[in-house]
């Protein structure tokens, strides 16, 4: 039924539930499974919320961010490599977690993306609304949503 399965990930524990899911899922349906990790950009001034630092510091802070986003969707690719799964792992940069999940679904050809139900908490996910629900509402191809 599904041919290529996208399961954003974060390492939190809500998200490693959503992977084991989707590897499960791959496994039984001969999916592939597109792994994604949608990293940050680094607040650049006061007003994004950080303190102000040299483009150097910025630069190095990326760079760290960057390399624990590769060892993440790695890990989980070899994960489902070593269950016979077809995989890829694939980092995004950017600020909108919702956008890059759906674009990464089409860009990739996902015919089901297989989510946790949240990742924020608190004041940050009343002001900014959940990403899961966003993607819900924007995706055109099925959301497999795990509590």
């Amino acid at each position: 039924m599904y041919q290529r399965i996208l399961v954003p990930t974060d390492a939190t524990p809500l998200s490693r539930k959503a992977v084991t899911h989707a590897l499960t899922l791959a496994a039984e349906q001969g999916a592939e499974l597109v792994v994604l990790n949608v990293m940050p950009r680094y607040p650049t001034s006061y007003l994004e919320g950080a303190m102000v630092f040299e483009a150097e510091d910025v630069a190095r802070v990326e760079k760290q961010w960057a390399e624990q986003a590769r060892t993440l969707v790695n890990r989980v690719a070899k994960q489902a490599q070593a269950r016979g799964i077809r995989a890829r792992a694939v980092v995004v940069k950017s600020d909108l977690v919702a956008e890059s999940i759906v674009a990464a679904a089409t860009k990739h050809q996902a015919d089901l993306i297989v989510m946790a139900s949240h990742g924020r908490k608190g004041l940050k996910r009343v002001l900014m609304g959940s990403e899961t629900l966003n993607v819900l509402t924007h995706s055109e191809v099925p959301v497999l949503v795990l509590r």
